[in-house]
């Protein structure tokens, strides 16, 4: 008797899923009365999405520019706040000099676990005002800053996409300030 039971039970328990799934699909698809203002319903949903918004963010918006020595010019087009705990802070670094730039060591700070693993952003903070708090740049297991490292001497003209990921700051606090020895400081917004 048992088996006429098992035979059935799991048709019926893998069809209960996808009937739901189409449901919401359905439910999800906006259509009716609102056809007339597709406008509306695009920005609403890409504002519910994370992702297209970080990589518009990475396509062309600036959160901040940090003007350094010899023509070194880092922009910040993102700082995302990830559900592990961390902020991680995305640019471009470029030489806007007319020669080939060597990235100066003090980028790396002055820690020597950081400083034993080669040229980095490894001196970078961030500076909470509002929570009276500095982030330094996270580091793995072996003491390698989380963050770009090995930077080649950079010809004119040419730019690097770069990476620092910190710990994050309280939830609340949106605004921080990055800071880069030699370079300017910028304050940007975490999303996330």
């Amino acid at each position: 008797m048992s088996m006429p039971f098992t035979t059935r039970a799991p048709s019926r328990l893998a069809a209960w899923p996808i009937a739901v799934l189409l449901a919401l699909g359905l439910a999800g698809c906006g259509g009716g009365g609102d056809d007339d203002k597709p406008e509306a319903s695009a920005s609403s949903s890409k504002s519910s999405e994370s992702k297209p918004d970080a990589q518009e963010r990475g396509a062309g918006n600036t959160l901040a520019e940090l003007r350094g020595p010899n023509g070194l010019f880092l922009k910040v087009t993102e700082a995302q706040r990830d559900g592990g705990g961390f902020v991680t802070v995305s640019g471009d670094l470029k030489n806007d000099g007319d020669d080939t730039v060597n990235i100066p060591a003090q980028l790396s700070g002055n820690e020597t676990e950081i400083i034993r693993n080669g040229k980095s952003l490894g001196g970078a903070t961030l500076v909470d005002s509002k929570g009276k708090k500095r982030y330094y740049v996270l580091r793995d297991t072996e003491g390698r800053p989380l963050t770009t490292t090995k930077f080649p001497p950079m010809k004119a003209g040419e730019s690097l996409p770069v990476f620092m990921q910190f710990p994050a700051p309280p939830a609340d606090t949106a605004e921080v300030t990055l800071q880069l020895p030699m370079f300017t400081t910028g304050t940007i917004e975490i999303s996330g």
